[in-house]
């Protein structure tokens, strides 16, 4: 019994100090400052990428042609100093093309491997519904296992390693609907809405400012080894017992369980978020926890972040579809009916 006491002590993490909370802070305002001097508004956009970043996840940003996906995605990467890599995906795109090949050296008779753009610390992979379903394996396997195979070898990814994918709902020829497998890997899924008129207007203003199109991605970064604080800081952010069955009870609910099921989801809801979704909104609460000075998650932690988490996770009915019911209202109706502790 000593025995295990001990094991536990030894693997307990770490209470955050006062000086962790503030350089947390201070490096997380650094990356909201510059996403704001690049992208007008998007304020729960910021706020999603930055998270993520923290919570050592991947993110899928959806939305209409337009609204700064790229930029935004390209503004968090050159954020953080190391490696970055932007694939364009289209139907013809080949895994050797994501992840690299072999190539026969014939000066020296021997296969020499070379390693595609997926070998990066931020990898954009833009319009990631039009690539095929046999790049789309290769990018599950990178994002799952944070790996690669090349010729039977296996390589590690660099650390840290965060894909950000972007898709337009709107297009349909030349594109391929992500599987569910993959939809499970990424943290978040948010989705851009249309600036407001005050908000494009100050889209004008920045365009005629900075006098080019092309985003300014000169100044600060913070280091790998700043990332790398960030996201052990995050796992020290301590999480109690009511806040995890909170969000138990969420993802429950989800699944037609829960402390309060809701009457008639089993005609909405074909499949319910998987158990990962639990791990992502805890990750995510200590992440945002983290970013806003405190050394505890809240409730709100986890409310605010719901519907991103949740919305990819679950899988409508052909009833739901026909009637034009979204994801998203199943989100609200499950936020509202599990009790906040």
């Amino acid at each position: 019994m000593s025995l295990f006491t001990n094991s536990a002590q030894v693997n307990t993490p770490q209470l955050l100090t006062s000086e962790d909370s503030a350089r947390a802070q201070e490096l997380t305002n650094q990356l909201r400052e510059r996403f704001s001097s690049q992208v007008v508004g998007q304020t729960m956009l910021r706020e999603s990428l930055i998270t993520t970043l923290i919570a050592g996840g991947h993110i899928l940003i959806e939305s209409v042609p337009g609204l700064a996906k790229t930029t935004a995605a390209q503004t968090l990467a050159h954020s953080v100093s190391g490696t970055f890599s932007r694939v364009q995906c289209t139907p013809d795109l080949m895994p050797s093309d994501l992840v690299g090949t072999q190539i026969f050296d014939f000066q020296s008779r021997e296969l020499t491997t070379h390693v595609g753009p997926i070998n990066a610390n931020v990898v954009l992979l833009d319009e990631i519904n039009r690539s095929s379903a046999k790049t789309q394996s290769a990018m599950l396997e990178a994002m799952a296992e944070r790996a690669i195979t090349i010729g039977g070898k296996r390589i590690e990814l660099p650390n840290p390693f965060m894909v950000i994918a972007t898709q337009n709902p709107i297009e349909e020829e030349g594109t391929y609907n992500l599987p569910e497998a993959q939809m499970d890997r990424f943290f978040m899924k948010t989705v851009m809405t249309y600036p407001s008129g005050e908000e494009e207007r100050q889209i004008l203003d920045l365009l005629a400012q900075r006098g080019s199109d092309t985003p300014n991605m000169s100044g600060s970064k913070l280091s790998i080894d700043d990332v790398q604080f960030l996201r052990t800081a995050a796992r020290r952010v301590h999480v109690s017992e009511k806040i995890e069955q909170y969000v138990v009870d969420l993802v429950s609910t989800t699944r037609g369980s829960g402390p309060r099921p809701i009457d008639g989801l089993a005609q909405l809801v074909r499949l319910g978020a998987s158990p990962r979704a639990s791990i992502a909104l805890v990750r995510i609460g200590q992440a945002f926890a983290l970013m806003n000075g405190r050394d505890f998650v809240i409730p709100e932690d986890i409310k605010i972040f719901a519907h991103e988490v949740l919305r990819h996770r679950i899988l409508l009915t052909f009833e739901a579809l026909a009637d034009n019911v979204t994801s998203d209202e199943i989100v609200d109706r499950v936020v509202q009916v599990v009790p906040i502790p």
